[in-house]
């Protein structure tokens, strides 16, 4: 029974922070949550932004902002893909204005300056723990 009253309030802590899905499970975010940022560029790059699993904000989506505009509301599992132009934009999260429930009523904003070159992608992850919130990430290989 002290096994039990030692072990269950870890696995709760351990339940509100995200994990990377399998490949085969991430899902592109559907075309009405795309906001901008979807037209091919001849002399742009691309970024690419995907939604760990976890149960924090698991009904919420998150605003994905590109120079502080949002490009696309995202869900878990999901991954959407932005053309941008060369140079360094914004990349950030925020809370999804477009959503009317206690999802939208929050306060979240995180952002990363982004160099962008000519024909590249460069690979983003929404995490979330339960002391930090979300945040976003590069992907590093």
């Amino acid at each position: 029974m002290r096994l039990i009253g030692a072990v269950l309030p870890l696995l709760l802590l351990a339940g509100c922070s995200s994990w990377k899905a399998a490949p085969e499970h991430i899902k592109p975010v559907p075309a009405d949550r795309l906001l901008g940022y979807q037209q091919p560029l001849e002399q742009g790059g691309q970024l690419s932004v995907n939604r760990d699993f976890g149960g924090m904000g698991a009904g919420c989506y998150v605003a994905v902002l590109v120079d502080r505009k949002v490009a696309a509301r995202i869900g878990v599992g999901e991954l959407v893909r932005f053309q941008v132009p060369v140079g360094t934009r914004v990349l950030g999260i925020g809370i999804d204005e477009m959503d009317d429930t206690l999802c939208g009523m929050g306060r979240l904003r995180r952002e990363l300056a982004v160099k962008v070159q000519p024909g590249t992608q460069q690979d983003f992850r929404i995490v979330s723990d339960n002391r930090k919130g979300f945040d976003i990430l590069p992907v590093t290989q």
